[in-house]
């Protein structure tokens, strides 16, 4: 008999929860219940400097106000962080990582003088200046406190991988395949950790899907591409690969997609002035009665 369907619902307590997060949690929910299978609510507060108690408490308000339920106990990314410490050491002894003095000042003046810098999934492509510093320069620097992010030597990943090219399947796009190429150009040496963020989100999402046993994971298209780098991760590890189904984005009037940091109407407000769980699943896009019936 096969397994049954785990998804997940994981949204950062940076703000409150808008109709875009209701939506997500709402396709997460529907796929696991109708399936028979489990839904997990995982809070990712891995950025200390962004994440705030009262947003945590707000989300398990606005979530079981919608009708939602969950298994407990939810995991928290800010209590688990030697978990991502120890994954961060297994690559670090790989080889696999090293530490980046560059600000993004520094980075974006020497993007700009080299005339045209390759533009990835998230942005410009790291140049790669620390790659290839010596190594009692890094612990000289280090040592004396100078701050660094640990960031993954792409090529060096991608040359510990021994079939190519690897294979992800999304439910809407179909058929994915990585190869060393498409991560080298998309995302170049992409930071895992920071002083201030002990984890990247690439890292952590990806060891807690596995750590949690997700079978599916539904979210926005907009994290399309970051799968591809999600899915190296999980042939460096060893992690099963889940399915995926990458889902439409929610947006506004004007055809913005819905956004806390562009002031998106929040859940907590909608409720204020009025609206029942039934309305905000109807604004959603979602039949209320195959949530709560």
């Amino acid at each position: 008999m096969p397994s049954p369907i785990v998804t997940r619902c994981a949204p950062s307590p940076t703000g409150y929860l808008h109709l875009g997060h209701a939506y997500a949690a709402g396709i997460a929910f529907l796929r696991a219940r109708e399936a028979g299978g489990r839904f997990l609510l995982r809070i990712e507060d891995i950025d200390l400097t962004r994440c705030r108690p009262e947003f945590t408490d707000a989300i398990f308000d606005d979530m079981a106000w919608l009708g939602l339920t969950w298994e407990q106990p939810v995991r928290r990314q800010s209590e688990h962080f030697t978990d991502y410490r120890q994954a961060i050491e297994t690559l670090q002894e790989q080889g696999l990582l090293y530490p980046c003095f560059c600000t993004r000042k520094q980075i974006a003046a020497e993007i700009a003088a080299a005339g045209q810098a390759p533009h990835g999934f998230e942005g410009a492509v790291y140049p790669g200046t620390c790659r290839h510093l010596d190594p009692a320069e890094r612990v000289d620097r280090m040592a004396a406190g100078e701050a660094y992010a640990l960031r993954l030597d792409m090529a060096a990943a991608c040359s510990r991988i021994p079939g190519w090219p690897l294979h992800w399947h999304d439910e809407t796009a179909g058929a994915q395949a990585v190869t060393p190429g498409l991560l080298l150009d998309g995302f170049g040496d992409v930071v895992l950790a920071r002083k201030e963020t002990p984890a990247s989100y690439h890292l952590c999402v990806t060891h807690d899907d596995a750590l949690q046993g997700v079978t599916l994971v539904t979210r926005g298209t907009d994290l399309l591409p970051a799968t591809h780098l999600h899915r190296l991760l999980q042939a460096l590890f060893d992690w099963p690969v889940p399915a995926y189904a990458h889902h439409r984005l929610l947006t506004d009037d004007s055809g913005e997609r819905l956004a806390k940091r562009k002031n998106a109407p929040a859940l907590r407000d909608l409720r204020a002035g009025g609206l029942s769980p039934a309305n905000v699943w109807r604004m959603a896009g979602l039949n209320p009665a195959r949530i709560v019936g």
